[in-house]
């Protein structure tokens, strides 16, 4: 498919060298690819796991040092880490807002608007999609379904896209019996890599999924009838073919990377479409589930140009609500439907334990979040702002050190360089925060 030029970008004068110049590495003597980079939900490839240089963790400060401390406006997305920056994303006088901040101090270095806030019974009007960092540019997607591209050292506004006037997506927000994203607002991360960005429409004109051009907005090819959910979508190769896997309102679907061609579909049906987990890939299996169908692993296979799709497990014990699980070796430890935190084997599904009582929040609005700290370990950030270090690998949850780093949240912390950047509070008011996990 030919490239189609957008129609509504910001900043069309901006000379074609600026917009090479973005893509050759650090700008302004920013450099925009740091060692220890959390440039994206979940890390650096969308799984929990942190750059591999990253040291693993062995214990836990009893009362971390916090590094700074800044005030934040209402909000979910949670924060990222790119060279010497956090970005973040929340609420500011009835817009969605992205800050740069300094990584050291907190300092903020540029603000910009987003789109404008959307208000439902959720939460408060505020972002819920974490922004993505890649070569030098910023990306935010706002609930109303706005993708906007900026300039990583300055905030110099590059380009965006709307779901609903570029590719006929349907947003009416909490009204009748709508669903998925048009219900809730647009809240999966595109997916940028090397000349390419994958993103969730959600159209069912065509364009439930479309890949742009990351440096301007272009548009590469759209695919798929399909109304967006909650999940960001996954790249990666399965059976041999790089793809595009999707948690959609009604079905998990494979969109060939370069083509945008709908390789399988596996419907899913719940209530509202309120499908969240981002997807695990392994190499002939995607592993995902939502409240209401369970934990799933779906077994992908090819058979020259035919694909098909079947169900290898399912564990209602590990059904997740909206906190996203992460796989360690060979388990899987996310929030169970209990608000339990279980650990069940990848391969076959089967419970090896739970534990309770480190969860203490109502079972349907409890929240965690996972990063993986090295070998067997997990480090756990719960919806109390108590930070939890424990292995994985016996027939119990064994603690290794536990903290108190903020108040309630519901935001994904992320880990780079020994120190931990999360969101204390999220409602009117809250602070972003770094707290140092290295005794130095």
């Amino acid at each position: 498919m030919l490239p189609i030029p957008m129609v509504r970008r910001h900043s069309l004068g901006l000379c074609a060298a600026l917009v090479a110049a973005l893509g050759m590495g650090p700008v302004g003597g920013w450099a925009v690819h740091g060692a220890a980079d959390w440039p994206q939900w979940r890390g650096p490839t969308r799984t929990g796991h942190p750059a591999a240089d990253e040291a693993p963790l062995m214990t836990l400060p009893a009362s971390p040092r916090v590094v700074w401390s800044v005030e934040a406006g209402p909000g979910y997305a949670s924060p990222v880490v790119a060279g010497d920056r956090v970005f973040v994303a929340e609420a500011q006088g009835g817009k969605e807002v992205l800050r740069a901040l300094d990584a050291t101090s907190g300092t903020e270095r540029w603000k910009a608007v987003v789109d404008e806030t959307f208000t439902d019974s959720q939460g408060p009007a505020a972002p819920r999609c974490t922004p993505v960092v890649s070569e030098g540019r910023v990306f935010a997607q706002s609930c109303r379904g706005r993708l906007a591209c900026f300039r990583a050292s300055d905030g110099q506004p590059l380009w965006a896209v709307d779901y609903t006037k570029d590719f006929g997506a349907v947003f009416v927000g909490e009204k009748g019996n709508s669903q998925g994203a048009m219900r809730h607002g647009n809240n999966g991360s595109p997916w940028v890599e090397a000349g390419w960005l994958w993103a969730s429409a959600g159209s069912t004109n065509g364009a439930a999924v479309v890949a742009l051009d990351p440096a301007t907005g272009t548009l590469r090819w759209k695919s798929g009838n399909e109304v967006a959910a909650y999940a960001a979508p996954m790249v990666g190769t399965l059976d041999g073919v790089r793809q595009v896997v999707d948690f959609m309102a009604d079905a998990a679907v494979g969109f060939e990377a370069q083509t945008g061609r709908v390789l399988w579909r596996h419907p899913l049906k719940t209530a509202f479409s309120r499908h969240v987990m981002t997807p695990l890939l392994l190499p002939d299996r995607v592993i995902l589930g939502s409240h209401q169908t369970g934990l799933l692993c779906l077994q992908v296979r090819r058979d020259g140009g035919r694909w098909s799709v079947s169900e290898a497990w399912n564990s209602k014990e590990a059904a997740p609500n909206f906190s996203c699980p992460i796989l360690v070796g060979d388990r899987i430890v996310g929030l169970g439907p209990q608000r339990e935190v279980v650990c069940i084997g990848r391969d076959d599904g089967k419970l090896r334990w739970r534990q309770s009582g480190w969860i203490t929040s109502a079972a349907d609005k409890a929240h965690a979040g996972f990063i993986a700290a090295g070998d067997s370990r997990v480090l756990m950030l719960t919806d109390g702002g108590e930070l939890m270090l424990f292995d994985t690998g016996g027939t119990t949850a064994r603690e290794l050190g536990r903290a108190q780093v903020a108040g309630v949240n519901w935001c994904n912390p992320a880990l780079s360089g020994g120190r931990l950047y999360l969101r204390d509070g999220w409602r009117d008011t809250g602070r972003w925060r770094c707290v140092e996990l290295r005794t130095r």
